[in-house]
C-alpha cells in the first residue's frame, strides 16, 4: 500500500522516494511485524483464553482452570499480522507477493480447521489427516500448474531450479515432474516446520532464522547486477519477496516474545502450517528449492526422524515381531528431552544449528 501511495509524493519531500527501495520497505516491514505482534500479543493470549482456547490440560485441576494454560491456536495472530504488514509494505500488484501471501493464508486456514476441530470443538482426532493431505497437495499441484502456464516473466524456463554450488548449470524439470516436485517441496517444508513445533519456541527462531536468510537471497535474486555477480538466476520482481520474509521475521521474533519458555501462547497448526507453506513457496519461487535442504537442514532432520521412525518401527514389527525404535522418541528433539536435556538447553542448541544450516546456505555463495 505504501508503495503504491506515497512516492508519488516525492515532489513534496525527497523522504517519500525512500519507499521506492526494497531495503527501506524490508526494514519496515520487519519492524512492523515485531512492533504489531508485541503491542497485540498479550491482549489476543487473553481473549483467546477467555473463550477457552487453551492447549489440552495435564491434570483434573487444569481442566476447571484455563487461565494457567497455554493459549492455541497462536498462529491465527501471526498469520493475520504478516498479512497486513506484507499489504501494507509491499508491492501487491507483484505476482511474486501474491503467490506467496495466498499459500500462507491457504495452509494457514487448513491449520486452523484442525486447530478448531481440536481445541474448541474437542475432536481429538481434528481434522483427518487425508483431508489435511488432500488440501496441501490440491494446493501444490495448483501453484505448479500456475508456474509452469502462467508464472512470473523470467529469463529461464518455468520449470528451471538452481543448483547450489554450480554457477553454470541449471536443473530442468519436465513439466509434469515439475508439478510434483512442488508439492514434494510445498509439503514437505510444510510437515517440517509442523513437526518441529513441539517446544516452547523452537519453531519461532528456527523459522525466523530460515526465513531471514532467504529475504536476503530474494534481494540478491532480484537485482540483475548482483546476482549475474553471484552466478544466481536473475528473476525480475523475485527482489519483493524480500518483504514478504522480512514481514515473517519480525513478526516470528514477536511471537517469541510470547511463545519462549515457559510459554503463554503456542501457535498450533495455524502457524506451523501457514510457516512452513510461506518458506516453501519462497524457495519454489526463487527456483531455490535445493537451497532449502541446507537452510532449512533442522526441518528436515525434524521430519526425517519421523519418516525413519515410524519405518524402522514397521519394517522389525513385521520382521521380528515387535516394533523397535531407533530414537527414544520423534521428531528428534523430544529424544533429546528423553535423554535429560532441558527444553531451554534443546532450543537454544537448535537455533545455533538453525544458525549453522543458513550460514551452509551463505556459502554456496562463495562456492559458487
Amino acid at each position: 500500500m505504501l508503495y503504491h501511495l506515497l512516492p508519488s509524493l516525492e515532489d513534496l519531500h525527497i523522504v517519500f522516494n525512500l519507499f521506492n527501495y526494497l531495503t527501506v520497505r524490508s526494514a519496515g516491514a520487519m519492524a512492523t511485524g515485531l512492533i504489531l505482534t508485541l503491542l497485540l500479543g498479550g491482549r489476543f493470549i487473553a481473549w483467546l483464553k477467555r473463550r477457552g482456547i487453551v492447549d489440552a490440560p495435564r491434570s483434573a485441576a487444569d481442566e476447571e482452570d484455563a487461565t494457567g494454560r497455554k493459549a492455541n491456536m497462536g498462529g491465527l495472530l501471526i498469520v493475520g499480522v504478516v498479512a497486513a504488514t506484507t499489504v501494507l509494505w509491499a508491492e501487491m500488484t507483484n505476482p511474486y507477493t501474491m503467490i506467496a501471501l495466498v499459500v500462507m493464508l491457504w495452509m494457514g486456514a487448513l491449520g486452523f480447521l484442525d486447530d478448531y476441530l481440536k481445541v474448541v470443538r474437542r475432536s481429538p482426532r481434528g481434522l483427518v489427516q487425508r483431508y489435511k493431505w488432500a488440501g496441501s497437495i490440491v494446493l501444490s499441484l495448483a501453484l505448479g500448474l500456475y508456474l509452469v502456464l502462467w508464472g512470473p516473466d523470467s529469463p529461464v524456463g518455468p520449470t528451471t531450479t538452481n543448483l547450489p554450488v554450480f554457477d553454470e548449470w541449471q536443473l530442468v524439470i519436465w513439466p509434469p515432474a515439475y508439478l510434483l516436485w512442488v508439492a514434494l517441496v510445498i509439503n514437505g517444508s510444510t510437515h517440517g516446520v509442523n513437526m518441529t513445533d513441539g517446544l516452547d519456541g523452537l519453531a519461532p527462531g528456527l523459522v525466523a532464522i530460515a526465513v531471514g536468510t532467504f529475504g536476503v537471497f530474494a534481494y540478491v535474486i532480484g537485482r540483475v547486477d548482483t546476482s549475474d555477480y553471484l552466478g544466481l538466476l536473475y528473476l525480475p520482481g523475485a527482489g519483493e519477496l524480500a518483504v514478504f520474509a522480512a514481514a515473517i521475521m519480525g513478526t516470528a521474533l514477536g511471537f517469541l516474545w510470547f511463545n519462549a519458555q515457559p510459554a503463554r501462547v503456542i501457535m498450533g497448526d495455524t502457524g506451523s502450517l501457514a510457516l512452513g507453506g510461506a518458506i516453501g513457496a519462497i524457495a519454489v519461487l526463487l527456483k531455490a528449492e535445493l537451497l532449502l535442504l541446507a537452510v532449512g537442514g533442522v526441518f528436515v532432520v525434524e521430519a526425517a526422524s519421523v519418516i525413519v521412525q515410524t519405518r524402522y518401527f514397521k519394517y522389525t514389527k513385521w520382521r521380528y515381531g515387535e516394533g523397535r525404535r531407533v530414537f527414544r522418541c520423534a521428531p528428534v528433539h523430544h529424544h533429546f528431552q528423553m535423554l535429560g536435556w532441558k527444553n531451554e538447553q534443546i532450543v537454544v542448541r537448535f537455533w545455533i544449528l538453525g544458525i549453522l544450516c543458513a550460514m551452509v546456505g551463505f556459502a554456496t555463495l562463495k562456492l559458487r
